[in-house]
């Protein structure tokens, strides 16, 4: 029994009066992970879902699981070669965080491969997208793949040998391979057999497809090269080969008070990520135990690092599929909305701004329309002197970066603040960095210690009566392809009080600003954290029966242990608290004497739930604040957000309308058991179905149906 169970196995017998730092009263991170990754593959199940989306969450999953090793797995195993005693929140050690991962994960894995052979893909045939294996294929289709790969494969892929003159390849991280098993007719019976790997180049798509065949019919590369091995070796018979994959530990560490140049120095860790210490591979079932062991050995792995799939390999490239033009198998495109003004020029936008704040909920509001809008109006407007921006993901043909050069090129001062350390961006972050650098926009690259998470845009006009700050704060990134698939909240405002905010912020960011004094904004690290246990400990304070307090909030994830003891004092007082946490939650909801108070729900569905809305009824002067960061260690302590009151009563109103809709949702949310686990929304079988996205469409929908003249973009029905 682990210790993390032994803890669990006498949690009922708890004394009344409770200890909140008890291990017992935690989730443990890595495993609330994997259970968020299993509602990812419920989606895939989901027969509401088209099948080319449904396949697209078979590759979401590959790709979670993917960056989970990469950071989180390759963190714990360092632990453990490092000899560090420190327990998780819940009591566990590295070694045995190690093993329940792999308990948890490898059924899941092989659950992803079963509902992908057996379920949505005979699917898909019936609709005319087929994956054919290559000895399927007619003689005439294996003759045209042939000249195929002799013309447009072969000058791509390099075979490498493994023998004493030839040591095992550095395979990349992520990248598939094939190992192969050979022998001559030279070769005596006591001769050792000779291997040879060969790596899939990125240049070649994974999925090559059949011309002669109507329809979307395709073979996979890797078959391919399989099939036609015989020209790779020639004069040597292949009597095996089998695909691999490694993941690499790619979490970047930088020392950056000694790097001198941030910029050279990230782009070098970028390149040295590819060649990581193994810490995961992915197999072929059919792999034989004496080949499985010389990669093993080779690449310094355990048989606990090992995943033997029946399948192929690497599911993420999946993705590429959603790229087939069938509309049967795909979402129904939808048309967003512009706010009122923000499609005429820029001097309605400015005043429209000015006269109230601004709020839109993507990606059923437009991105483009309002947000880019924004930035095009103050790169062209004659009026607009200065703009700021903080960039952390913006994503490849960027209108926000293109925007940004030509407020540049029209004479106006531009400072962006990029993200070097954006987790996975990088290396567009260091191409875009460049970019704005060469047309004169003035770059920086960040604070020692500290990532750069928080999303505002700050322009500086010359008004008719003074010089005023326009901001755009969000909880979501500049990026214009998750604004169509996240869901995500942007606020516009000119309001004084947040403009001296920003100026500070952006001080605090560029130079030595050191401002204690914060009119509106919670800033991490400074103040955010000591501003949410605050809200929280007010809400525990005043409540009373006559006046019962209520929080609301809506996350990615929940994590940090100071806020989680606050919340368990404040269901302990009797505050009723729910909590919509998208992904890793460490709360334990509905413990006796702790949590009764406290409910859980997780949603996911169509788009990723990003909004971050955060509720307080305090004493029925209800506040209501939107932030960019979640309520993890990372954002509060190691990363500058910012969190922010929502002042306008309607926009107020609409945001609790939000939150009310979402916890309505009985189709796609998921109850958090005290246990860790989630079970399904339990209904009443008459209860209607209610899913809150599909809600919002119908609301977008409706709103476009109507007469022109509408005045406020989120008003949502009763």
């Amino acid at each position: 029994m682990s210790t993390r169970q032994a803890q669990e196995a006498d949690v009922e017998a708890a004394p009344v009066s409770i200890d909140l730092n008890d291990p017992r009263l935690y989730i443990n991170r890595e495993l609330s992970w994997i259970e968020f990754n299993r509602k990812v593959l419920d989606e895939a199940k989901d027969v509401t879902h088209p099948l080319l989306e449904r396949l697209k969450f078979i590759a979401i999953f590959s790709s979670n699981l993917d960056e989970f090793f990469m950071i989180r797995v390759s963190g714990l195993k360092e632990q453990l070669s490092a000899g560090v005693v420190n327990l998780s929140s819940d009591g566990m050690s590295a070694g045995e965080q190690l093993t329940e991962v792999r308990r948890r994960l490898a059924p899941l894995v092989q659950e992803q491969q079963s509902i992908l052979k057996n379920d949505i893909m005979p699917k898909l045939k019936q609709h005319g997208v087929v994956i054919h294996p290559y000895d399927s294929l007619s003689a005439g289709d294996r003759s045209h793949l042939r000249e195929y790969f002799q013309k447009n494969v072969m000058p791509l892929i390099t075979p490498l040998a493994i023998d004493p003159g030839h040591p095992f390849p550095q395979v990349l991280n992520r990248r598939l391979n094939l190992f192969f098993r050979l022998t001559s007719d030279a070769d005596s019976a006591s001769e050792q057999a000779r291997f040879a790997v060969l790596q899939l180049p990125p240049g070649l798509s994974r999925f090559v497809q059949i011309e002669r065949r109507p329809g979307s019919h395709y073979v996979m590369m890797d078959e391919i090269i399989q099939a036609h091995s015989d020209l790779l070796f020639p004069g040597l018979t292949i009597t095996e080969s089998y695909a691999f994959r490694v993941v690499r530990d790619a979490d970047i560490e930088i020392a950056e008070d000694e790097a001198s140049d941030l910029l050279t120095e990230m782009e070098e860790q970028v390149r040295k990520r590819r060649w990581g210490a193994a810490v995961m591979m992915e197999v072929e079932k059919s792999m034989p135990a004496a080949e499985l062991a010389m990669l093993r050995q080779i690449l310094n792995l355990e048989d606990s690092d090992v995943y033997a799939v029946d399948g192929p390999l690497n599911l993420a490239d999946f993705m590429l599929l959603g790229g087939i033009n069938n509309r049967e198998l795909k979402y129904r495109p939808f048309a967003t909305r512009p706010l009122k003004d923000f499609y005429l020029d820029s001097v309605s936008l400015f005043s429209a701004i000015r006269q109230n704040d601004q709020a839109v909920h993507h990606p059923f509001d437009s991105f483009s329309k309002n947000v880019v809008k924004f930035l095009n109006a103050a790169a062209v407007d004659p009026k607009v002197m200065a703009i700021k921006i903080t960039l952390y993901r913006t994503g490849g043909d960027s209108p926000i970066i293109e925007a940004l050069k030509l407020a540049a090129e029209n004479g106006k001062q531009v400072i962006a603040f990029v993200e070097l350390k954006a987790r996975f961006d990088e290396a567009n972050n260091i191409i875009w960095a460049k970019a704005l650098e060469k047309v004169g926009v003035h770059v920086v690259y960040g604070i020692i210690g500290l990532k750069t998470h928080c999303k505002i845009t700050m322009v500086v006009r010359r008004d008719e009566d003074k010089i005023r700050t326009y901001l755009h704060l969000s909880t979501g990134n500049y990026n214009q392809t998750t604004a169509r698939i996240y869901t995500d909240l942007g606020f516009f405002t000119a309001r004084d009080d947040f403009s001296e905010d920003a100026i500070n912020l952006f001080n605090y960011l560029t130079g030595y600003s050191d401002c204690k004094s914060w009119k509106c904004f919670a800033v991490a690290p400074i103040n955010l954290s000591a501003k949410i246990l605050e809200l929280i400990e007010r809400e525990t304070e005043q409540h009373t029966s006559e006046s019962p307090g209520e929080i609301f909030v809506k996350i990615n994830s929940l994590v940090d242990a100071p806020v989680i003891r606050a919340l368990y004092k404040a269901s302990q007082r009797g505050v009723k608290i729910r909590l919509i946490v998208r992904g890793i939650c460490g709360l334990r909801p509905g413990m006796p004497g702790v949590s009764d108070n406290i409910e859980v729900r997780s949603i996911l569905g169509r788009f990723l739930e990003h909004t971050r809305i955060i509720y307080f009824r305090n004493g029925g002067q209800e506040e209501i604040y939107l932030s960019s960061a979640d309520w993890m260690p990372r954002n509060l302590y190691r990363r500058v957000e910012i969190m922010f009151p929502v002042l306008e009563e309607s926009i107020k109103e609409e945001l609790k309308k939000i939150l009310e809709i979402y916890w309505q949702d009985n189709v796609k949310a998921h109850v958090l058991l005290s246990d860790g686990q989630y079970e399904r929304l339990k209904v009443d079988k008459n209860e209607e179905p209610f899913v809150a996205q599909e809600y919002f469409l119908h609301e977008l929908q409706d709103s476009a149906n109507q007469s022109a003249g509408r005045t406020r973009v989120l008003a949502l029905d009763n």
